[in-house]
């Protein structure tokens, strides 16, 4: 356990007034839970073993890869394959030994996280899917612990405190006022689709953590009922009030046992859609294309380029599924999305052979950009 005994690592720290030796002892006492080892839990996690919190938690079952290295800086390509989680505490570890590092190598679900969020103070959502960041949300609702929310979306990011005990006994807003349900898979791409620049999760991570560090030191105006948005390409920062809404909290749950029953995956529409698709190489897509019995859809936006002129097909974005689908002819036996990359259009293929059982779906595999040549 780190206890306050080199000033000199801290000084510049306590040098401030508003922190002194009496914040950095809050900070030596104090827990943060970081769920998720990624693109916001890894410069999240650097400041807040810089800043000395006493207890760090890391969960995340993930591996790392190598596209992981432009914005998960505290690994390199030696640690390609390892465990996020127990790999980053090791980093920690050697980066300031005088902490307690504690390893969670698993997902936080909605079966653990009761048992695991109550060991820290603050919990900081480094998560990249929704039903983590609702089921975090609730969690920390139900338990009165503060949740410091990130997301990024290609250039822009974004950071607010949830569930931050108030001095009348109540919490303040959560992300269910943000976001009362979840946006369609089309409006909320992980960054393998819609990409990433590496500096952005880090600014936005690095964010959530003096979030934490202001919340434990009792700093003022930490972004509760707000949420700050800022764009790296035209450098714009703005803050903006979130509503209360407590007639649109109604579907989260207010139990503990309505927790852990709560599918958090079917109500963010990622399982409750999921049905058996094949993925098929270009080539058999080339067959496919002299087949009359097959109709082809691109689910990309219509403002995306390349445009298809190729062959025929209708342009169907995602998120107009399944209403859009069209009527299918007794001559047209088949289905075929494609899209950029190949995730939006397997999500719209699960999403047709719920709708359309009795016809055969398809998704190319790595979409337009694994065969330009077809395009």
């Amino acid at each position: 356990m780190h206890h306050i005994t080199d000033n000199n690592r801290y000084m510049r720290q306590t040098a401030l007034p508003q922190i002194g030796e009496q914040g950095q002892q809050k900070i030596q006492a104090a827990s943060v839970l970081v769920v998720g080892a990624g693109g916001l839990g890894c410069p999240a996690l650097l400041y807040l073993a810089a800043a000395g919190v006493g207890h760090i938690g890391i969960a995340d079952a993930d591996t790392i890869a190598l596209n992981n290295l432009n914005r998960q800086t505290l690994f390199t390509p030696a640690d390609v394959g390892k465990p996020k989680a127990a790999t980053a505490a090791l980093k920690l570890q050697q980066f300031n030994p005088n902490l307690q590092y504690t390893v969670y190598n698993q997902y936080l679900t909605n079966q653990n996280a009761l048992q695991i969020l109550p060991l820290f103070d603050v919990v900081i959502d480094g998560s990249d899917n929704l039903p983590t960041r609702y089921m975090l949300s609730d969690a920390c609702q139900l338990l009165q612990k503060p949740l410091v929310y990130g997301a990024v979306y290609r250039f822009e990011g974004q950071v607010a405190v949830f569930n931050l005990p108030q001095a009348n006994g109540g919490n303040s807003i959560s992300y269910r006022n943000l976001f009362p349900y979840p946006p369609d898979a089309q409006n909320a791409p992980d960054c393998a689709v819609s990409g990433i620049l590496g500096v952005l999760p880090g600014i936005t991570g690095t964010m959530q953590a003096a979030e934490a560090l202001k919340i434990i030191t009792g700093l003022s105006n930490p972004l509760t009922g707000k949420l700050l948005t800022f764009n790296l390409l035209e450098q714009m920062w703005f803050t903006t009030s979130i509503p209360v809404q407590l007639n649109l909290q109604t579907n989260a749950p207010i139990t503990p046992e309505a927790f852990m029953q709560f599918d958090y995956p079917a109500f963010c529409r990622q399982t409750a859609l999921v049905h058996p698709v094949a993925e098929i190489t270009p080539a058999l897509f080339a067959q496919m294309l002299q087949q009359p019995n097959t109709l082809f859809i691109d689910v990309r936006n219509e403002t995306e380029l390349p445009r298809v002129t190729a062959f025929t097909h209708l342009q169907i974005p995602l998120s107009q599924l399944p209403q859009a689908l069209p009527p299918i002819s007794d001559a047209q036996t088949q289905l075929v999305f494609f899209c950029q990359t190949g995730a939006r259009s397997l999500l719209a293929a699960q999403i047709a052979a719920k709708t359309r059982p009795e016809i055969c779906v398809f998704s190319l595999k790595n979409g337009i950009a694994g065969c330009p040549q077809l395009f």
